[in-house]
């Protein structure tokens, strides 16, 4: 046991990777290949993703949304951690980056599972509203743009059913919420006390990664 949570060394992180990581070949390639990209920072840690993909499989989730695709490494880590009919919805707005992860999801053979919708997010979570699918959604990855973390929020919280989870990622912003002097890192910070005191869910922030915040609807 610890009375406190620790920072990981860069050897300590290598020996978490090294005894905890099964990464399957294909998730590995295309984290390279992501390496390779502009803004390749954005991509989520391999570690976090296979945390979310524990998630999934606890929840038993066949419905789930991702907020913030980027090259669509997180994407496929979800897609293969739900059943053969499990879909997800998949939002961006950026043709370029996601078309480095499609190949891949094909090759991996879950690009059936992925609707990819290259809009606004708050467009596309208020279509699914429209349709009548609040309540019908299991899961929510949100990783976008910070100052539009609340509505992605708000729509997702409708969306899912009670005992449904989100998870906010970049919610420590490398610290950087200690001393805020930027717009993101404000709404971050914002968006995290109101979480605090919002008794529509159960709360949790994890320390991997960046920081992500679990919120399970009650």
């Amino acid at each position: 046991m610890s009375n406190r949570t620790h920072n990981l060394s860069e050897a300590l992180h290598a020996y978490l990777l090294d005894v905890s990581l099964r990464e399957p070949d294909v998730m590995r390639r295309l984290r390279e290949a992501t390496a390779t990209q502009p803004d390749a920072a954005m991509q989520s840690a391999p570690e976090q993703v296979q945390f979310m993909q524990l998630l999934v499989k606890m929840l038993g989730a066949r419905r789930t949304l991702e907020i913030g695709v980027y090259t669509g490494y997180s994407a496929l880590g979800v897609a293969l951690a739900l059943p053969d009919d499990g879909r997800l919805v998949a939002c961006d707005v950026s043709e370029t980056y996601t078309s480095v992860g499609r190949p891949f999801w094909e090759e991996a053979g879950v690009a059936h599972k992925i609707d990819l919708h290259l809009a606004p997010a708050v467009d596309t979570l208020d279509a699914l509203l429209a349709a009548g699918q609040a309540g019908t959604y299991d899961f929510a990855f949100i990783d976008a743009d910070k100052s539009g973390y609340d509505a992605y929020y708000e729509r997702c919280l409708q969306l899912l059913r009670p005992g449904g989870l989100i998870a906010l990622d970049n919610m420590l912003r490398r610290g950087r919420v200690l001393d805020i002097q930027d717009e993101d890192t404000r709404a971050i910070d914002r968006l995290s006390r109101k979480l605090k005191g919002d008794e529509r869910i159960d709360l949790c922030l994890v320390p991997i990664a960046d920081g992500m915040t679990m919120a399970l609807k009650r």
